[in-house]
């Protein structure tokens, strides 16, 4: 017999009693819905015997892993279908991603989403075939001589040769696949799936190496999921932040500089803002803002250890003979402003913000938007301390990412990022600074999340995933602990005992990057900003040519009030007027006639709440201040 723990439930089963029996002896809605499963913590499949006295986890589709297992299943019944419609294609990798998986295949003839229905109909009657999911172990040999006609393949298994272990296969009817799983016990069990792109990715991300065709795609335990979320997908294709940054007129991207955003006026006022409330609620929080040099010497990245973990990402010159590079991040400046004066206790915490323009060299396969640029500015701060602050530091730092994100109405989820295997320190470092985090973090009342090895090379960190209105998150938010830079640079301070002692730094951004967060936002309000965000706050639309005077009259008014006003005088009719109004999101509309032009009032339309009345200028000057000052979302 064994000793299972079910979530602190201990019962007892036979020795070699899988995950899938465990499941069903709970009940037939969890097998049913099992996808995989964790003994001791390791993702495994749920045909996987349990031979010891373990804790054991059943993963469904409502688990990151579960969903995990069912999409990487899916993209094997994807290179299945694949196979049967074009035989000797050849299989690179098929994972799963953060909303669906991909496969990357080599084909003698191109595809387009012409053919992606006839492969979706093939993935159904594999589906339909129900074929068992059986997974097996060859040594690195036999490994090479079962996948001889796939060179994508055999490169994977050579590198694992060397390490003298067994190379794990899944085999689903005529497909065999190298891959480590867990997967789903058969195919029978994904019920709605529809591929979505095709996109051209080269092997293993590198330009030098051939171009592969990469096909995307979704599953779902019911077509109800699979209809609501192609429903997000046509809707977030209405929120696409490059499509309304266009439409809006806040920023463009050019071919003459692939990954530096050029920001258009509107765009700008925008950004303003977004920095204007940085410095406002971080004044309010006890930072000081420095700015530190774009370019600094490559004796100071190799210092800090930037240069051996970075240098592919960083663009480099020469000035008078010496190499030089333009910073990818703002921390060695950071160093040097603490250096720059001598520290007691006294003066700690030190807390340091910078909006640090930065600069990274990014494939251009993988630019998107402003999600992903090659200049952007860091909202960045540096915070040292004594180590009895850290803690209290560390919730100071999370009161205000709490603040912040609140204000544009995004929640978040938390995830530990813990030491990754190139990193520097030593393991109790890591270990201490780590326990720090989850005790800080546990205090607040608040739950996180670990993600294995995803830490800076310098230590772990606090990632905060902001969810928008549709449900998708972004990573924007980051705590990181330091205990390297500090050292690598000698900071110091004098402490109570008049002896000096090494300062504790945290790295930390609240936006990420300004340019990003513009993105995010733009998509998660629709280009409907609130009022206090809005580029133009409102527009004053004269019915006829003899309003002009009026309108014009009471933007001057609005605009000596501190609001963004505009004035459409076009010679068009007032419907085309409001519609052309609605569609640049503006929040306020104010029409004007003869009766408002004799009353002295407005007719105000809001974008959202539709006809508002008749005000007078004081009464909605009133309403437009309390909403900016509330920064109201509607």
């Amino acid at each position: 017999m064994v000793k299972i723990d079910l979530k602190g439930q201990i019962k007892e089963f036979e020795q070699g009693v899988t995950a899938a029996d465990v499941a069903k002896s709970i009940g037939m809605g969890l097998y049913k819905s099992a996808c995989a499963a964790k003994i001791d913590g390791q993702a495994c499949d749920l045909r996987t015997p349990i031979e010891r006295d373990c804790s054991l986890e059943i993963l469904t589709f409502d688990s990151e892993e579960g969903k995990h297992a069912y999409w990487h299943t899916t993209s094997h019944i994807m290179a299945q279908a694949v196979m049967r419609l074009y035989p000797g294609t050849k299989f690179s990798i098929g994972p799963a991603i953060e909303n669906g998986f991909y496969y990357d295949f080599d084909l003698e003839q191109p595809l387009s989403t012409e053919d992606l229905p006839a492969i979706e109909e093939e993935m159904k009657k594999i589906i339909k075939e129900n074929l068992p999911l059986e997974r097996f172990e060859l040594p690195p040999e036999e490994a090479e001589k079962l996948m001889a006609d796939q060179p994508y393949k055999e490169e994977l298994i050579a590198e694992h040769a060397g390490k003298g272990e067994n190379i794990s296969f899944y085999k689903q009817g005529d497909f065999t696949d190298l891959c480590a799983g867990p997967h789903l016990m058969s195919t029978g069990m994904v019920k709605a799936v529809k591929l979505t792109a095709i996109t051209g990715a080269y092997w293993r991300g590198d330009a030098k190496n051939k171009m592969l065709t990469r096909v995307y795609g979704i599953a779902f335990p019911k077509q109800s999921m699979l209809e609501e979320h192609l429903q997000m997908l046509e809707e977030a294709k209405k929120r696409d932040h490059r499509r309304l940054g266009k439409e809006l007129g806040l920023f463009m991207l050019r071919d003459e500089g692939p990954g530096f955003p050029f920001f258009l006026p509107k765009g700008m006022v925008l950004k303003n803002l977004l920095i204007d409330y940085w410095r406002e609620v971080h004044k309010k929080y006890g930072y000081v803002e420095v700015s530190t040099p774009i370019i600094l010497s490559r004796k100071l990245w190799e210092r800090s250890g930037h240069w051996d973990h970075y240098k592919d990402n960083m663009y480099t010159t020469v000035i008078d003979e010496e190499d030089y590079a333009i910073k990818p991040m703002n921390c060695p400046g950071g160093m040097m402003v603490y250096q720059s004066q001598p520290h007691s206790y006294r003066d700690l915490p030190l807390r340091v913000g910078e909006l640090g323009l930065v600069h990274r060299h990014e494939l251009s396969g993988a630019l998107h938007g402003l999600f992903r640029v090659r200049c952007f500015t860091q909202d960045d701060a540096h915070l040292f301390m004594t180590p009895d602050q850290l803690k209290d530091e560390l919730k100071n730092v999370v009161r205000l990412f709490d603040e912040v994100y609140s204000v544009f109405g995004l929640s978040y989820k938390i995830e530990l990022s813990t030491m990754p295997e190139d990193h520097i320190g030593t393991v109790e470092q890591w270990e201490h600074n780590q326990e720090i985090l989850k005790e800080a973090i546990t205090e607040m009342g608040k739950e996180y999340e670990v993600n294995e090895g995803d830490g800076a090379f310098y230590g772990p960190k606090l990632d905060f995933h902001l969810a928008d209105s549709l449900g998708r998150t972004w990573q924007c938010g980051t705590v990181q602990l330091d205990s390297q830079l500090p050292e690598r640079f000698e900071l110091e301070y004098v402490g109570e005992d008049g002896q000096k002692h090494r300062p504790v730094m945290l790295h930390r951004v609240v936006l990420g990057s300004i340019e990003r967060f513009i993105g995010v936002i733009t998509e998660h309000f629709a280009g409907k900003f609130p009022l206090w965000l809005s580029p133009v706050q409102a527009v004053v639309l004269p019915i006829s040519e003899r309003h002009h005077e009026y309108a014009q009259k009471l933007q001057k008014e609005l605009e000596e009030a501190g609001f963004r006003v505009e004035c459409d005088l076009r010679n068009e009719k007032i419907g085309y007027k409001i519609r052309e109004a609605r569609l640049q999101r503006t929040p306020y509309m104010l029409v004007v006639g003869d009766q408002e032009a004799e009353s002295g009032t407005i007719s105000v339309r809001h974008r959202a709440d539709g006809d508002l009345g008749s005000m007078g200028l004081e009464s909605f000057v009133e309403k437009m201040r309390q909403e900016v000052a509330s920064k109201e979302i509607k």
